[in-house]
């Protein structure tokens, strides 16, 4: 049931992957991740102006860098304009990303305004144009994936948009296709329909098709599986701050029990190298404000939550950042597991999203 799957040529050999993540997903989380046991991740989405006019320097460095040790990795791109497309899919494929994907799912108001993400999924032909512009423009070898929304609405005539879409996607190169079960104007209210997910895969056959929306905990990714028969899962917001989610789920999956949340010491060692890597990518005086919000999403492992998040949300200072560490994983305390999401995070703000 947990099988490997393919993206076109690509193997991934488990099927809980983590999704792309606006002010996340960068390459220091893609690095921590794939340690611990995602088989491949996304990096935040990008404009296609953003990626084509994009130069040198540490800007550049930061969303078109990939590191060996994360291949396979996939870039993302949005935006409105068809033409556009093609340069920048050729452009990350330059960059070293393995996978172009295409976002028609982002639900943001000012991106809705601005024709980009989930308002495409109600604009058929230039959706299907963008798909097609990628996959001419992308050599054969690297795939071409789509992530959708399940429509604007509930609407019956946005579900016909969706399947226009969907069906028009794989037909012109784009493989596989993740459908998150809400809708555009749901953003992230209210429950992800796995049901509908269990329609789409039963439509799209033998088609990959991976799902997305509430996956929280490790149980949840393997759930979505067993529930709508999808191919694989991509974990968002439930990664952040949870890189164990991977390999804790690829424990649950070969029948194993749920591993023990990591210890206080554990996660320190994560938390600092996760530091780490980002210093060598955004530098000393940036990466203190960069690593604030995930110490406050690491925190929600920790048996002393409220105080740590506390703590790193007055982190002010690069050196403050130690402090934290020193003070509240001095002691080799039990974990916990993560409680219930109750912070919204959104997971598409574009990069240069102007």
């Amino acid at each position: 049931m947990f099988a490997p799957f393919q993206i076109g040529n690509v193997a991934i050999d488990f099927p809980v992957v983590q999704a792309a993540l606006s002010g996340y997903s960068d390459g220091a989380m893609r690095v921590i991740a794939r340690r611990l046991g995602a088989p491949y991740t996304l990096c935040e989405v990008m404009l296609d102006r953003f990626v084509n006019e994009v130069t040198k320097g540490r800007k550049a460095q930061r969303f078109m860098h990939t590191s060996l040790e994360e291949h396979p990795v996939g870039g993302q791109l949005m935006g409105a304009n068809p033409e556009d497309f093609g340069p920048a899919a050729r452009r990350l494929v330059e960059a070293g990303f393995d996978v172009v994907d295409i976002n028609f799912g982002c639900p943001v108001k000012k991106v809705l305004g601005k024709q980009r993400g989930g308002y495409l999924l109600g604009q058929v032909d230039t959706a299907l144009e963008i798909v097609s512009r990628v996959r001419d423009a992308t050599p054969e070898h690297v795939p071409v994936t789509v992530k959708m929304r399940r429509g604007l609405d509930d609407s019956d005539d946005s579900r016909e948009r969706f399947f226009r879409i969907f069906d028009g996607a794989f037909e012109r190169g784009g493989s596989p296709i993740t459908v998150h079960g809400r809708t555009v104007q749901q953003r992230y209210i209210g429950p992800s329909r796995w049901e509908f997910l269990r329609e789409v895969k039963a439509h799209a056959g033998s088609r990959i098709v991976l799902g997305s929306g509430d996956l929280f905990t490790p149980q949840a990714c393997l759930e979505m599986i067993r529930q709508t028969g999808v191919d694989g899962v991509t974990a968002a917001r439930g990664a952040i701050g949870n890189p164990w989610i991977f390999s804790q789920a690829r424990a649950l999956a070969a029948g194993q029990p749920l591993p023990d949340p990591p210890s206080v010491f554990e996660q320190r060692e994560v938390i600092a190298e996760h530091y780490r890597l980002a210093e060598e990518l955004y530098g000393p005086d940036r990466c203190g404000r960069q690593m604030r919000k995930f110490g406050i999403k690491y925190s929600q492992l920790h048996p002393h939550a409220l105080e740590v998040r506390d703590a790193f949300v007055a982190v002010a200072r690069p050196g403050e950042w130690r402090v934290v560490l020193d003070k509240w994983y001095a002691e080799d305390l039990p974990g916990r597991h993560p409680q219930p999401e109750g912070e919204r995070v959104e997971d598409c703000h574009a990069v240069s999203a102007a």
